[in-house]
């Protein structure tokens, strides 16, 4: 990474703000680790198992709801360069009841993250040593995440750098011994096509509620837009890195459940759905299963370091806005220019949720909170680049506005307990925003935020 990365302070008039030195490539190299490279595979088996099947399918269902929402956040990152994201951008295009609700919806979303990468970590840590127990692992990554935050974006933009790299060549080692191993392999049409579409297991039900936990594969791309007050030329560069990395994610994603579904037989069950993914490909060459290991474990480790800062700024929005206590959530390291304050208070609630939650569980309260988010945005872009506009395309409502319905489809397709836990956090936030803002009479405080007329492009 350039030099230009590293933490410089900005003051106007006394005041400290987030200084704009960050690259496109940072913007990237931050998404690809946010979401992760290898994705999927951490989250193959349980997939496997909700959608019967069908992987590929849900996660190109995914991605065709998450480009749609990805181009609603990248233009609306050019009206509203604000770090923010979408708490910002509904609270100012639709209102800031609905704003709050999204900023708390997304919020759960954010603070899960480093949740269930936390429990993640800690689990496949102790499988490769047993001998630090469970619990020392899980209070370990919630402290590192924590730590290596605080350090700023300098640090973690350098340690996304080298984790993009790693995973990229286990990747591709990956992809040369399942193809090497397919090659000695009979396989008909019918086993080719049957990851897409298995005519004796499909139901339209199935696929939906598979696809609605597909979309955690890509949960992470929106905290792009909360280093808007970070980037060089916000307007065209957040828009742009986030729909290159939503689909460079989607493309590598399809590949890799692909190629794992042509080893692992059709309708074979996993004794331990966490390790699907490893147990699948390890077929194909032995040696991959500490390999996999290993790369799975870093890369959760940075999607929840990633996480935990995106959290951190979406509180920093917030209490800058004055729809939390600005003392306590809107003030910045006067030398890393970070909300370290935050990152604090995030990493407490992860070491704590580390004990308290499963993985499955929330990973799907965390789409739970992230669907109703990127609703809420493709709303926001619908009315300003549509219902407000001066010039009205037939193209700024059909894309917001497909992408809503796509969200809402799987958002409706969750479990029912994840539902009702959504629901209880939803109605502690609404009790909390009412408080903060005298029955959401008053409007938040956007001050800072560069904005652009309705029909800006």
């Amino acid at each position: 990474m350039s030099q230009s990365t590293s933490p410089a302070l900005s003051r106007d008039q006394g005041a400290l703000h987030l200084k704009r030195t960050l690259k496109l490539r940072d913007l990237i190299l931050f998404g690809v680790i946010a979401i992760q490279p290898v994705a999927p595979m951490a989250s193959f088996g349980v997939l496997y198992e909700s959608g019967r099947g069908h992987v590929v399918t849900m996660v190109l269902i995914a991605m065709l709801a998450m480009l749609l929402t990805g181009i609603s956040y990248g233009r609306m990152a050019q009206v509203y360069p604000n770090a923010g994201s979408a708490f910002a951008y509904v609270s100012r295009a639709i209102h800031p009841s609905l704003g709050w609700a999204t900023g708390w919806s997304m919020l759960m979303d954010y603070v899960l993250n480093p949740v269930i990468c936390t429990i993640w970590c800690a689990q496949q840590a102790f499988q490769l040593a047993p001998v630090v127990p469970l619990w020392l692992w899980k209070i370990g990554f919630a402290a590192f995440f924590t730590l290596l935050n605080i350090r700023g974006v300098h640090s973690s933009a350098r340690t996304n750098a080298w984790l993009a790299a790693g995973m990229g060549v286990v990747v591709v080692l990956v992809f040369v011994a399942v193809i090497r191993y397919l090659t000695g392999e009979q396989l008909d049409a019918s086993a080719l096509t049957r990851p897409f579409y298995d005519p004796s297991t499909f139901t339209v039900s199935t696929l939906m509620h598979g696809t609605s936990i597909a979309v955690l594969t890509y949960i992470g791309f929106d905290s792009i837009s909360t280093l808007s007050e970070e980037v060089e030329n916000p307007r065209r560069n957040i828009l742009v890195a986030t729909v290159l990395t939503c689909v460079a994610i989607g493309t590598l994603a399809a590949a890799e459940v692909y190629l794992a579904q042509l080893v692992w037989p059709a309708g074979e069950t996993f004794a331990n759905v966490e390790t699907a993914y490893v147990v699948a490909v390890s077929r194909a060459w032995a040696p991959l299963a500490l390999i996999l290991g290993v790369t799975l474990l870093v890369a959760n480790f940075g999607s929840g370091m990633a996480a935990q800062m995106g959290a951190a700024r979406l509180l920093y929005s917030m209490g800058r806005s004055g729809a939390l206590p600005g003392r306590a959530f809107a003030t910045l390291d006067p030398d890393t220019r970070i909300p370290r304050n935050n990152v604090i208070f995030v990493g407490s609630i992860v070491m704590v949720g580390a004990f308290l939650m499963s993985f499955s569980l929330g990973a799907e309260m965390l789409n739970f909170g992230a669907l109703l988010g990127f609703m809420g945005v493709n709303m926001a872009a619908f009315l300003h680049y549509f219902v407000r506009a001066k010039q009205r395309t037939f193209w700024n409502a059909a894309l917001p506005l497909a992408g809503f319905l796509v969200c809402f489809v799987l958002w409706i397709s969750l479990s029912l307990p994840a539902k009702l836990i959504g629901a209880a956090w939803m109605g502690l936030g609404v009790a909390i925003g009412a408080w903060r803002t005298n029955g959401f009479r008053r409007k938040f405080d956007f001050d800072g935020d560069d904005s652009t007329e309705p029909d800006a492009v």
